[in-house]
């Protein structure tokens, strides 16, 4: 069974979806929805929604939440090495690329990176350029930019309606196919009952 909810935050609206087995996507945009019942699926959901609250309110720098990343093992490989990135620092693609045994996979790192559908608490969100610029980022470079000062402390960061004007609009056609065939690949995965975690 897969639930999922969107919640307000201070980059905008966040859409979460989980499974029996763990949260499924992270993502910034999504429609305004509730999954409110006891099964394993809503409380993966509640967890993460507390603690992402912690994490805006300066109180968390570190999730534990049960994740399934879906992707291949390369994919799976980067992923795991973002999450090792710590909190308030930052690392290069090349760093990455290394950090994995694969050094000259920059590029295939990159693309990796973009493909995670689990953002901020797998966050890719520190990841930047080897000049230290700022780099594609599925929410926009805005919010980007404003996680990695609020890792760092800064105070007086914008709020989310500052966010919500400058992005393009949540629920067009294409976006709400994608979130389907996400939804639709978890199931599947939830029917096959795999006996190997897909975690990060």
């Amino acid at each position: 069974m897969i639930v999922h909810r969107t919640i307000e935050s201070p980059v905008g609206p966040l859409f979460l979806a989980a499974e029996d087995r763990g949260l499924v996507c992270l993502s910034f945009e999504g429609e305004s929805s509730t999954a409110d019942s006891d099964d394993p699926a809503s409380m993966h959901l509640t967890a993460a929604i507390a603690q992402l609250e912690e994490y805006f309110a300066g109180r968390r720098r570190e999730f534990e939440l049960e994740l399934l990343p879906a992707g291949t093992g390369f994919q799976k490989a980067v992923w795991r090495a973002l999450a090792a990135i710590p909190f308030g620092q930052t690392r290069t693609y090349s760093e990455i690329a290394r950090a994995i045994g694969r050094p000259d996979s920059v590029r295939a790192v990159g693309a990796a990176n973009g493909a995670n559908r689990i953002a901020i608490i797998i966050p890719c969100h520190r990841v930047i350029g080897a000049d230290g610029s700022l780099t594609g980022f599925g929410g926009g470079l805005d919010v980007k930019r404003w996680l990695l000062e609020h890792e760092s402390g800064a105070p007086d960061l914008p709020l989310a309606e500052d966010f919500r004007s400058r992005r393009t609009p949540a629920c067009t056609p294409a976006r709400r196919a994608a979130r389907a065939r996400l939804l639709d690949s978890s199931a599947d995965r939830a029917k096959r009952g795999r006996s190997e975690p897909d975690g990060v």
